[in-house]
């Protein structure tokens, strides 16, 4: 039997392989699909008039979170959520982007409404910290305050102190917009191998013509 099995041993090696690397190709796709689409949230970000009210008062930002595709059902079932990228600050301009996915019971999605891009402006490096350890829950619970970007986004940030700042293609559109209780949690999978690519250097480069 013994001797069977080490005949096979190169077979079954051979076979491990092959499912190992189309899971891994998997992966790559998976992360140069979502860097394309943050780089195309952050144009629409950049050509957005609710953006241009705050962009001076947020050029000092600690880091950036971008969520091109918020759906229902996309976290957990019958959630809502999505796959994200994140971005900080480093003496060289913005870092290679890491993988965060986001997730919350209700974000107040009106019916109808089926997806949306959010761009998380991190201002403080307790809400950065609380990121990079792994999983973070948003809100009064965790500390971390969080407004909206409107018209009247730059004195209610101001006033208060916003932790994150957040801008959304969607914001006429929702019931009710909170973020109490969202979930930010890390995917280690996609963090194993850093995102290096021609994707990731057009991010950096996107943004550090914003900030």
């Amino acid at each position: 039997m013994l001797k069977s099995l080490t005949r096979l041993a190169p077979a079954i090696a051979l076979a491990a392989l092959c499912i190992t690397l189309p899971a891994k190709a998997d992966v790559a796709s998976e992360k140069a699909e979502l860097l394309r689409h943050a780089n195309q949230t952050v144009n629409h970000l950049r050509h957005d008039p609710a953006f241009a009210t705050a962009k001076t008062m947020l050029q000092g930002a600690e880091a950036v979170y971008i969520v091109p595709k918020l759906v229902k059902g996309g976290f957990i079932f019958g959630a809502e959520g999505g796959d994200g990228v994140l971005l900080h600050r480093t003496g060289k301009g913005w870092s290679t982007p890491r993988f965060y996915g986001m997730g919350s019971a209700s974000f107040g999605l009106q019916a109808g409404l089926e997806q949306a891009e959010l761009v998380f402006i991190i201002n403080s490096r307790r809400a950065l910290a609380g990121i990079e350890k792994g999983e973070v829950k948003l809100g009064a619970g965790a500390g971390l305050t969080v407004v909206t970007l409107s018209g009247g986004a730059e004195g209610a940030t101001t006033a208060h102190g916003g932790d994150i700042v957040v801008w959304t293609s969607a914001t006429g559109a929702y019931g009710g917009l909170t973020f109490n209780g969202s979930v930010i949690k890390q995917d280690k999978e996609m963090n194993e191998v850093p995102a290096t690519g021609p994707g990731a250097q057009a991010l950096r480069k996107n943004l550090a013509s914003i900030w």
